[in-house]
């Protein structure tokens, strides 16, 4: 016998009051969401930034979601780790330059300990004790000893490279690779990309009976030095990379063109007057295999992303998690002879001066040449505050919030990802954690960005790195570079590619920002 029931309007007040709520199931249930990092990716190395790289995966999220087009990093691998943890300038996260493989003295923090300072707390950290599953796979290199680890920062789980670097096929000296803290033997036919993939799958197919919400941070070593990928991988690109940097990154620059990631006002830049032209380079085939690797190296990535993104389509996830993905800085323009000979040890560098680039055993990088191509349609390099250093492709999926796909040129930085995660996940910054008072954050939510609005974003922004230096207000950019004292003032709305420095043009504009700039140097702890 079925009974029927009649609610009137004050019978349903008082069910509010009660505590119960009526509605679709999915509106109370908290979202997943994971933030997937790239490592030393250059600003067009990936389909939707204007590459020639297949990347259908990563393509696709931008085609349903949101595409930044002028999203920054804090210009190298740590510093833009620690803002990404924790929501704060690097400085203020300990991270003023690179990890530290020993600490010195714990008791004493300043911005250029090497390691994640106290006083802040981890996007996992915050969110563990809002009842979310945190997991973490991929490289963490924001603290080199046990008690900075993941899993001593918030993450339930972790799998990956505690280092900086080291070959894909084996761990070399001093590298850890961990999972859960305990030392990784690594499998046959091991292949690091393919391995935290892999892990990340596994980590959501572990969540689905707990019914918790799950953070997951998913940090790539990919594309990063040292050169290498599966043989079958590099053989799709073989080839096609023999057209030579110079046409390549014209291409590139008329895709973003058409794409409208860039005004047909903005310029190309020349090329670096140090990179040969392609045409009297003699050693051609050689680089193309280097090309060629790296360009496996970014199709692999985006193939474990698209992995993940079929798990979540699988269990009925994909619409209620948020997924975002960056890469931490520039592409790398870094050469690694001297670096080479210290990691490998002498007779294992013998051996890599005869190895081809993508085996196991080789220890390269594609160097400025193809660096300059990464970076597409920008100047300078990782480790730069110009844009080439900074700027980062940046996607957004999320398909409860982003009903329509869509570009943006609003500004954003990685200290606004925190505060962006804590917001979707309904969780507020705790004053406290650990006996510990936590700096204020300092970035501001994307959440209106990702709702079509526009947000009421930075007063400025800001970097600096081994005395490269940089500050961005609207639509100035005043830009320092290591040993040089002369600011260069860039007007970014009409120059964003920085060829025409407007600093003697506009001298008041230098001053007011170099005085900000030194305001927010002292509010951070930069060095003088």
């Amino acid at each position: 016998m079925k009974t029927k029931y009649r609610f009137t309007v004050a019978s349903l007040v008082f069910l509010g009051l009660s505590g119960l709520s009526f509605g679709p199931p999915t509106a109370t249930v908290k979202p997943n969401i994971i933030v997937i990092m790239a490592d030393d990716m250059g600003f067009s190395d990936i389909g939707c930034y204007g590459s020639e790289i297949p990347t259908p995966h990563l393509d696709n999220l931008a085609k349903n979601g949101t595409k930044f087009t002028q999203f920054y990093n804090a210009a190298r691998c740590c510093p833009s780790r620690a803002a990404l943890l924790t929501g704060v300038y690097p400085h203020q996260a300990g991270m003023g330059e690179m990890v530290v493989t020993k600490v010195k003295d714990r008791a004493q923090e300043n911005p250029y300990q090497g390691w994640l300072s106290k006083q802040t707390a981890t996007v996992a950290e915050m969110l563990k004790a809002s009842g979310y599953q945190t997991f973490m796979s991929g490289k963490w290199h924001v603290g080199e000893e046990r008690a900075d680890w993941p899993l001593q920062r918030g993450f339930d789980k972790y799998f990956g490279l505690i280092s900086g670097a080291t070959s894909y096929y084996e761990v070399l000296p001093g590298r850890l690779v961990l999972e859960d803290n305990e030392p990784y033997t690594l499998p046959k036919d091991f292949y690091m990309t393919d391995a935290i993939s892999d892990k990340a799958v596994e980590y959501i197919s572990s969540n689905e009976k707990t019914k918790q919400p799950f953070f997951m941070y998913v940090a790539y070593t990919a594309p990063h030095w040292p050169l290498h990928a599966p043989d079958e991988e590099i053989q799709k690109f073989r080839g096609k990379y023999k057209r030579g940097w110079d046409e390549l990154r014209k291409e590139r620059f008329v895709k973003q063109q058409k794409m409208g990631l860039f005004g047909k006002k903005y310029a190309l830049p020349e090329r670096d007057a140090d990179i040969a032209a392609w045409e009297n380079t003699t050693n051609q085939d050689e680089w193309d295999l280097k090309m060629a690797t790296y360009a496996a190296m970014v199709s692999r990535m985006d193939a474990g992303i698209g992995k993940i993104v079929e798990k979540l389509r699988a269990n009925g996830q994909l619409n209620n998690t948020m997924i975002v993905f960056l890469s931490d800085n520039g592409a790398c323009a870094e050469v690694l002879d001297a670096r080479a000979k210290k990691d490998l040890g002498e007779a294992a560098y013998t051996v890599s001066l005869t190895t081809p680039a993508g085996q196991k055993g080789s220890y390269t990088t594609y160097g400025k040449e193809w660096a300059a191509l990464g970076n597409t349609p920008f100047r300078m390099y990782k480790q730069f505050t110009h844009e080439g250093g900074i700027a980062t492709p940046m996607i957004v999926h999320y398909p409860n919030v982003i009903k329509k796909a869509f570009q943006t040129s609003q500004v954003g930085h990685i200290i606004d990802l925190l505060p962006t995660i804590l917001e979707v996940a309904q969780v507020k910054q705790p004053l406290t954690m650990n006996q510990q008072n936590l700096k204020p954050i300092e970035g501001k939510s994307l959440v209106p960005i990702l709702q079509g609005k526009t947000r009421k974003g930075h007063d400025y922004i800001a970097w600096e790195h081994f005395d490269n230096r940089a500050i961005r207000q609207g639509k100035w950019k005043l830009v320092g570079m290591k040993g040089k004292s002369q600011w260069e003032l860039y007007d970014l709305e009409n120059d964003r590619t920085e060829t025409q420095d407007l600093a003697q043009a506009h001298p008041e504009i230098v001053a007011q920002l170099t005085e900000k700039y030194r305001q927010w140097a002292a509010k951070v702890g930069v060095k003088k």
